[in-house]
């Protein structure tokens, strides 16, 4: 099959297994020249679909497979990115339905808000720090499309990285103010901690991951832009969520956030 048509069909499918709440086999098994390079201009095309049918638009990127092991797990040396369009944004003080989602987990994150772009291939830590107005406590709803929740790097970076919800919390703090590697993480669900831990399990630094994702970007010509919101990646394993969970994380310094689901 030509990579254009094959660009075409598997983003279809994608955008109709999400908009159905309907399961579909990965990919990589049918389709062998399917990499991750293949994999990011299928998500490109996704998100055109989504922005083209949806009226909805782009509001920024997340990070995936940020944490050592999850590395590890997939085979992997570095991270993936997603896109987060407008739509998939929520608020702490409205039930999140979670009626058409397949696989829904959630997890616990440090979010940037950015008001220079990052433009540029080598672009450092300090770089991102300084160009982020703000920072502020998120959770991230993921929720692949896969049959059984299992895919390949190639699979989950066509998917969107597992893209769905999420919700930032409404105090904002300069990402300057703070030791974000030494920044603890309190993560607890319908009351009880499940996880805690410190910005640190995000390569180190949440901000080192950005970095990365802005020289991932560069490659593709792309840049994270004034205005832009980056989730950082997970600071802990995503657990699972049904109607009636009650979900928060809080974080040192910057306050916390929540959801409720229905």
């Amino acid at each position: 099959m030509k990579k254009t048509a094959l660009i075409e069909k598997v983003a279809t499918a994608l955008f109709e297994a999400e908009s159905t709440g309907t399961e579909v086999d990965k990919f990589t098994a049918a389709y062998s020249e399917l990499d991750a390079e293949l994999g990011y201009q299928i998500s490109e095309r996704l998100i055109e679909i989504k922005c083209e049918t949806g009226q909805t638009r782009i509001v920024g990127r997340k990070l995936g497979l940020t944490s050592e092991a999850k590395m590890k797990q997939m085979n992997v040396d570095e991270p993936c990115y997603g896109t987060l369009l407008a739509n998939m944004a929520c608020t702490e003080n409205e039930p999140i339905s979670l009626a058409n989602l397949i696989h829904p987990k959630i997890e616990p994150e440090i979010a940037f808000i950015f008001n220079r772009s990052l433009e540029g291939s080598h672009i450092t830590v300090p770089q991102v720090l300084e160009a982020a107005s703000y920072i502020a406590p998120a959770l991230e709803i993921i929720d692949s499309r896969y049959r059984h929740f299992s895919f390949t790097l190639p699979d989950v970076i066509a998917d969107n990285a597992s893209s769905s919800r999420y919700i930032i919390g409404d105090q904002f703090f300069k990402p300057t103010e703070f030791n974000l590697a030494l920044m603890g993480m309190v993560f607890k669900k319908n009351g009880k901690i499940v996880s805690t831990g410190t910005g640190a399990a995000v390569m180190g630094h949440p901000a080192r991951a950005i970095a990365w994702l802005a020289n991932k970007l560069s490659q593709s010509g792309k840049t994270i832009q004034a205005g832009d919101v980056v989730l950082s990646g997970a600071l802990a394993g995503a657990i699972d969520i049904q109607p009636n969970d009650h979900v928060s994380v809080s974080f040192d310094g910057i306050g916390s956030v929540s959801a409720s689901f229905c």
